[in-house]
């Protein structure tokens, strides 16, 4: 059985990641990659950077083909172009891009530590209706917030 972080250890050596500063510099050049936000609809609408289309991880391999409900065209016509995937730690989007690879993209890379690290570097986000969001509120919506219960037990009953 493998773990998350072991799923993404594997991911790291093939697939290119772009720090936050990296894809801003290609965006004030004018070039225009595919902003692939793979985090879920409501992660989304709270906050996102602008010009990037969401399609959550879940359906990611169905809409990335024509004749499914999930399609997403501009995603299936992008296999030629250079895809940034984004999440919001850099994780997923790591995962996405691996698979984004297998299924035929030439140029699927993933954001180095997501819309965290986007954010940390004030690069604008905006919220579902185009308004930017401050970055000390986008600070506090990244900020991990875990239950007691979803803690590893061995760790819990050490504290």
């Amino acid at each position: 059985m493998k773990k998350f972080i072991e799923l993404i250890a594997e991911c790291l050596p093939t697939v290119e990641e772009l720090f936050p500063w990296d894809v801003d510099e290609k965006l004030q050049a004018g070039e225009r990659p595919l902003l692939l936000d793979v985090r879920e609809p409501y992660e989304y609408e709270a906050m996102h950077i602008e010009g990037s289309i969401n399609v959550p991880r879940g359906i990611l391999e169905s809409a990335c083909e024509w004749d499914y409900e999930e399609t997403v065209p501009e995603l299936v016509e992008a296999r030629d172009r250079e895809v940034i995937v984004v999440c919001r730690s850099g994780n997923r989007s790591l995962l996405a891009a691996k698979t984004l690879t297998m299924m035929g993209y030439r140029s699927a890379k993933s954001l180095k530590t997501g819309l965290r690290g986007w954010n940390d570097y004030e690069l604008p986000l905006v919220d579902a209706e185009g308004r930017v969001v401050d970055v000390d509120e986008a600070e506090e919506y990244f900020t991990p917030r875990l239950r007691p219960e979803q803690l590893d037990p061995k760790r819990r009953s050490a504290a």
